[in-house]
């Protein structure tokens, strides 16, 4: 993987040029909490999909994730620090305006970047977050209780015990997570959400019980629609193939 300094914080990433002779437009992925960039857009195909469709995709692993720098004091991941991670990503890369899709904590970090720096994304694509952008946070601060728990057999909860396994099988510094949990909880007003105005697609899982509603969320918005990952919940929406047809569609249309 490839590093660089975000305002001293050491942020890892990937970058994948365009395939020969296509347009080669840049598209940055952010993933969600307790992942990284493998996880999230490797694994599940999506980094060769949109690499296949003529992008170049460059991906990040967010502080106190995967690669980069870990961080124990919860305000340095307030989300708006994280979307400043995105920004100077930008810079160092000399990418002027990308397309940007994120996942569950991903799309809140998107939506800030969004809000702040709308000349630095052409389009944002917001997945496994709905309403939650701006009427709760999603996850129960608990997580963060269960990550620094002695181990997993102690919790009955099930999102609890679900996070602190996968946070296990991501070989993820517990501590860290649990600070991010704590620290990267900021919501949109109504009013910023309606400030949103680049094209916005927003999808989530019909099964989805973290999200809430992609459609509440899109009314909200002047430039937005919602989709329907069938079928879904959180975690397995994130392949999804009619998600990737969702997005390569709303790709192709937007200015």
């Amino acid at each position: 993987m490839l590093h660089f300094s975000s305002n001293g914080v050491d942020i890892a990433f990937i970058d994948r040029p365009a395939p020969e002779g296509a347009a080669g437009d840049p598209i940055l992925l952010v993933h969600g909490f307790a992942s990284n960039h493998s996880v999230n857009w490797v694994y599940p195909s999506w980094s060769t999909t949109l690499h296949r469709a003529g992008f170049r995709v460059v991906a990040l692993d967010n502080r106190g994730h995967g690669e980069s720098q870990k961080l124990y004091e919860p305000a340095r991941y307030a989300s708006e620090l994280m979307a400043e991670d995105c920004r100077n990503l930008l810079d160092h890369l000399g990418i002027e305006r990308a397309d940007v899709m994120g996942y569950s904590m991903g799309a809140r970090i998107t939506a800030h970047l969004a809000l702040h720096h709308p000349d630095r994304v052409r389009s944002a694509v917001l997945g496994g977050l709905g309403i939650r952008l701006v009427d709760g946070v999603g996850l129960p601060v608990g997580i963060a209780d269960a990550l620094e728990a002695p181990s997993a057999e102690g919790l009955t909860d099930p999102q609890q015990r679900m996070f602190r396994s996968f946070a296990e099988q991501t070989r993820s510094d517990l501590k860290a997570l649990a600070a991010c949990m704590r620290g990267t909880r900021q919501t949109l007003t109504r009013d910023e959400a309606y400030q949103i105005g680049v094209p916005t697609l927003i999808a989530v899982g019909t099964k989805d019980d973290i999200a809430g509603s992609p459609h509440e969320l899109a009314a909200l918005m002047p430039n937005a629609r919602a989709f329907d990952i069938v079928g879904r919940d959180h975690n397995l929406a994130v392949g999804d193939k009619t998600y990737k047809a969702a997005v390569l569609e709303f790709l192709a249309e937007r200015p």
